[in-house]
């Protein structure tokens, strides 16, 4: 098997559609918070030095979608990341607050807090404290644009009520002064490792419920997680996804792939600025590697891969059963199915009619509408 991208962990996928085991209930915390997780479905990692509590929780969905955590008052977390797409917003390639478009899409949030690494290509990204510093300050390219406005942030945030209210009870340890950006950030954290999406009707079937996943959605599930398709070995566990974490794993596993979107020059180009791990490593084996997602919900999560150059879920299958895409002409021209760099699980496959719409059935069983209408995970604030 081929080697993996830089300082990688060994290679455990999550295979099949084994769930992992339920470790004994969480004990509540000292204010009630305690995790409702779906069945077969661990304890989210949790860094030490960020407990979680209810009031916290709470800070951090004030703030992600508050308008006031960018530059120029217009954007938010929320902005970029849609309670009723899965936490995604229906771009292509994303859009920060000054209008400026990004190189990438933005990626769903469902089960962040499982996440061994964070954005699209990144491995050095780990945690979601670290990440929230990104789009708050990033200049290239500007998100939230608050690079230099830190003390005109604290200031509209002293001056909200509710916070007055929020910072002290979600950080009473930091006494009189809770306004500071490590508690934006631990609070952000927070309330994202809630973003736990395990109650679809696939669910539902996995714990016996007869009826919860059509005929051919039954069928679909027996392709997706055959050798023959080979989708799970990317896709598996109980997120449905790789580079997965929490409570109790011993060894994280942290994957990237190359999918054969491009092949821009027969040597495996992918199209900068996106060229995947490689843009951190410098490996050049490390080309057109990217972050699997979690299919949870890929039904409302259109378009497809980093860059949203795949529009529909019907066109993605067909990408991954001719094992690469093929661009006949243009600046990005070139066959992928050929990528030097290509992962050993995208060698294509044929499906009969009948099979693609039993996959697509399966795919679209995976969607949890009770997560994407959580009151819990809403936006608090009153509209304009």
């Amino acid at each position: 098997m081929r080697a993996r991208s830089f300082l990688l962990a060994t290679l455990l996928l999550s295979c099949g559609a084994e769930e992992a085991p339920t470790p004994p209930p969480t004990p509540p915390t000292s204010d009630g918070f305690s995790w409702n997780l779906p069945q077969g479905f661990p304890a989210p990692r949790v860094p030490s030095d960020n407990p979680m509590n209810r009031a916290k929780v709470e800070l951090g969905r004030h703030l992600f979608y508050d308008k006031r955590l960018s530059g120029n008052g217009t954007f938010s977390c929320g902005s970029c990341h849609e309670q009723a797409r899965a936490f995604t917003d229906g771009r292509g390639l994303a859009v920060g607050s000054t209008g400026q478009e990004h190189p990438r899409g933005s990626m769903s949030l469902a089960n962040v807090g499982y996440a061994a690494t964070l954005t699209w290509a990144n491995p050095l990204m780990t945690t979601l404290e670290k990440q929230a510093l990104v789009p708050m300050f990033g200049e290239d390219p500007v998100e939230l644009g608050l690079a230099g406005q830190e003390e005109a942030l604290f200031a509209r945030l002293k001056a909200e009520p509710r916070y007055q209210e929020l910072f002290p009870r979600a950080f009473p340890e930091k006494g009189a002064e809770p306004f500071d950006l490590d508690a934006v950030v631990k609070a952000l954290g927070a309330f994202q490792r809630t973003l736990i999406s395990g109650r679809s009707p696939y669910d539902r079937h996995l714990a016996g419920e007869k009826g919860a996943l059509s005929e051919a959605a039954v069928r679909g599930k027996e392709l997706f997680f055959s050798e023959r398709l080979e989708c799970f070995h990317c896709h598996g566990g109980f997120s449905l996804a790789d580079s997965v974490t929490h409570e109790g794993k011993a060894i994280d596993e942290i994957t990237f792939h190359n999918t054969g979107l491009y092949n821009l020059d027969g040597k495996g180009a992918y199209p900068a600025p996106n060229r995947g791990v490689l843009e951190v490593s410098n490996q050049a084996g490390d080309m057109g590697r990217f972050k699997a997602p979690t299919l949870r919900n890929i039904a409302v999560t259109a378009p497809y891969m980093h860059d949203g150059s795949v529009a529909t879920l019907p066109e993605a299958i067909d990408h991954y059963a001719a094992g690469g895409r093929t661009i006949p002409s243009g600046p990005l021209a070139g066959d992928g199915s050929k990528n030097p760099y290509k992962s050993e699980f995208v060698t294509g496959f044929l499906l009969s009619e009948q099979e693609k719409l039993d996959l697509l059935a399966f795919l679209e069983s995976l969607t949890d509408t009770a997560f994407l209408t959580n009151p819990e995970h809403a936006d608090p604030w009153p509209a304009p």
